[in-house]
């Protein structure tokens, strides 16, 4: 009988240890699942109530994250389109691009983004040089476009199963309860990472929707050589930047304040100066300060410290990369979740009311 469970034992440790490297490999993708199905979870439930069924609601989950962000990403291709033609019809730094990258030298303007644009520039030969540095790094360029879609591809099918069958993987963990110490800890931790990463949806939402306001706002009020360029897509992109740590919606709207403050310095005129600088106020105290002290505290979740929170989104970036910003706060939870429910009674400590949510 002993022999039997080594085996099996032996077994499903080879089985685990494959699964754990596999899991590896697609640790990016698979962290930013897991955020997202907690980030969602609570919409997804919330539309149980129009009687629609787990996969339609899913569906339409993702569709809500989806169709946003393909419309900002195609709103601001076209404006860096419109700006790039611009920037090569009347800047004197393409003909010094153009004199010293080989690359670059045949261009002279942007094609139409259309079929028939596309198409007479590539007769006229105005695509040659693009065509040309595609096909020198075609290596390179498939290779990312590939891990991208891949990437893309898995967030979506695993985020999509999390809320479907989200609870299957609950009730197999709930099968090793021990004194109902697991059953605590798992409820805690999957209660708390709700509160916590569904708080940060509704941050970057509530962000983005005070940036859009304050700089449409301010543009209503401001004369036209001193107005904000494309007030909501920089809104919308000022609350997705706070979710960067330390630095936050400062990078958007500081090199924002800079390419607006060109034309009122150029122009020399005290006035439209003063605007520009009631422009920085605005976005430091409106958009910036008031937001961070009122809703952070309030969406940062029941339990969790919100300095704690800050460092997990401050370092795990700078120790584990781009997905250490999603994957470090999920760490933390789980950490101190363990910490306040599981690790005082494994002590022997009494059950403490505090840490359960009856």
């Amino acid at each position: 009988m002993n022999e039997k469970r080594v085996v099996v034992a032996g077994f499903g440790l080879a089985v685990t240890v494959v699964i754990s490297y596999l899991a590896y490999q697609f640790i990016a993708p698979l962290t930013i699942s897991v955020f997202l199905y907690y980030s969602t979870r609570r919409y997804h439930s919330t539309l149980a109530r129009f009687r629609l069924s787990k996969r339609a609601r899913a569906a339409i989950v993702l569709g809500s994250l989806a169709i946003p962000l393909v419309l900002l990403v195609s709103y601001a291709t076209v404006l860096l389109i419109v700006e790039a033609r611009r920037f090569v019809r009347d800047s004197p730094l393409v003909d010094i691009a153009a004199a010293n990258l080989d690359w670059f030298g045949g261009i002279t303007q942007i094609p139409e983004l259309s079929i028939t644009g596309l198409y007479a520039a590539y007769q006229a030969g105005d695509l040659a040089p693009f065509i040309e540095f595609a096909s020198d790094h075609a290596s390179l360029l498939t290779s990312l476009v590939s891990e991208f879609f891949l990437s893309l591809f898995i967030v979506v099918i695993v985020t999509y199963y999390l809320l479907v069958d989200g609870y299957r993987i609950r009730e197999w963990l709930l099968r090793f309860d021990d004194d109902a110490i697991v059953r605590e800890y798992l409820e805690a931790v999957d209660q708390e990472l709700e509160s916590v990463l569904f708080g940060n949806l509704l941050n970057v939402l509530a962000i983005s929707l005070i940036a859009i306001a304050a700089f449409s706002g301010y543009n209503a009020i401001a004369p036209a050589s001193a107005q904000v360029p494309y007030p909501a897509l920089a809104g919308a992109l000022t609350g997705v930047a706070s979710l960067i740590p330390i630095v936050g919606m400062k990078v958007v709207y500081v090199p924002l304040t800079v390419i607006t403050a060109v034309p009122a310095v150029s122009s020399g005129n005290p006035l439209l100066i003063g605007y520009i600088i009631a422009f920085l106020g605005i976005a430091i105290v409106v958009v910036d300060t008031i937001p961070d002290l009122v809703l952070r505290p309030l969406l940062s979740g029941d339990n969790t410290h919100v300095g704690l929170l800050m460092l997990a989104y401050t370092l795990g970036p700078i120790v584990l990369g781009f997905y250490g910003l999603f994957f470090a706060p999920i760490v933390l939870v789980i950490g101190l979740t363990f910490a306040e429910t599981a690790l005082p009674r494994l002590l022997g400590a009494e059950r403490s009311r505090a840490t359960v949510n009856d």
